[in-house]
């Protein structure tokens, strides 16, 4: 079993691996035990001892092969000035965009405010075996947009005009989230991770004249930036169907993780010079064990002779049973 890192360097084309996204959170009573006492939510992520160890909650408990740094997406407009609460049963909310505010943040107060990320990350690499990837990540531009501009207006639509009235400062937002997104790798690496991954979770929502200019070439810049600083990356823009071809041969990430949209044997043909993760459907593990297997089965027969890394289409659901994920981690091992 190679690790994440091997195989994203691809030494191996028979090499396999798995770890889960969310993996570390809230389906898991340990983690629950924690939040309990932790009702902020941005106060629990920039809490380096506990963050290291919700992150290795699940290693402990399943024996996976990366760990992923317990944290949130939404630290970074946190952190640019823009206050940001997460309501139960209604997920987060962020004040007014200001901003003036958010272009007077400099790198110094930023990383400060950050610090604790990275402390958590120097603290779990020292608890983790070597032969274990630490996976740091980030949420990619339009993503943090959607949240910081607050224009999503359902799970399947933005607010387009709401949009366009940022339309004369969409480049300055764009330009300076890049920048500090880049420096938040930067420093993530710095503290010990080994590869980070680029969430751009609302990627789907972009109409097809906006996709290039808000997720591809966002998301290049960023790439861009770790190639040339030897940093291992992986690129999950969710949501986004067939278009995956066109982000995959313009961005050119290390690795992509395709949705439970995607049909395995269409990655399999069209995402090449790539290595694939994930996609099987998160609700796959609220099934009996024989619809989770062979919900799993089609994904590891179709990426057997691949380099591939098993995971989700997107992360675990809070109702999944933890025993439900030994039973498919035992399955993927035993396969």
């Amino acid at each position: 079993m190679n690790t994440l890192k091997e195989i994203l360097l691809k030494k191996d084309n028979t090499c396999k691996s798995i770890w889960f996204m969310r993996q570390a959170g809230r389906y898991l009573p340990e983690f629950q035990k924690i939040r309990s006492h932790n009702q902020n939510f941005i106060k629990l992520c920039l809490n380096s001892k506990l963050s290291s160890e919700i992150t290795l909650q699940p290693i402990k408990r399943f024996n996976l092969d990366s760990a992923i740094i317990f944290s949130d997406i939404l630290i970074i407009p946190h952190a640019l000035g823009q206050k940001v609460e997460f309501i139960k049963d209604q997920g987060p909310k962020l004040d007014d965009f200001n901003l003036e505010k958010f272009l007077d943040t400099n790198e110094m107060e930023f990383l400060n405010e950050l610090n604790p990320v990275y402390k958590a990350i120097e603290i779990t690499k020292k608890n983790l075996s070597s032969n274990k990837s630490l996976i740091g990540f980030i949420g990619a531009p339009w993503t943090l947009m959607v949240y910081m501009l607050n224009i999503k207006e359902d799970e399947k639509k933005i607010d387009l005009k709401k949009l366009e009235k940022f339309d004369g400062k969409i480049k300055l937002i764009l330009n300076k989230l890049i920048k500090f997104l880049c420096l938040h790798i930067d420093n993530q690496i710095k503290a010990g991770a080994d590869v980070v991954q680029i969430f751009d979770s609302w990627a789907g929502l972009l109409p097809d004249k906006k996709i290039k200019n808000f997720c591809y070439e966002p998301n290049a810049k960023i790439v861009d930036f770790c190639k040339e600083n030897k940093i291992l990356n992986i690129c999950f823009p969710k949501g986004i169907k067939e278009k995956f071809k066109n982000f995959n041969e313009f961005v050119k990430p290390n690795g992509i993780n395709i949705d439970y949209e995607i049909e395995p044997k269409w990655a399999k043909h069209n995402l090449t010079n790539v290595v694939i993760q994930g996609g099987l459907n998160p609700k796959s593990l609220l099934e009996n064990d024989e619809k989770m297997f062979e919900g799993a089965t089609k994904y590891i027969q179709t990426f057997k002779d691949i380099p591939y890394i098993f995971n989700l289409g997107h992360g675990l659901l809070p109702e999944t049973d933890p025993d439900k994920v030994k039973r498919l981690i035992e399955f993927y091992r035993n396969y």
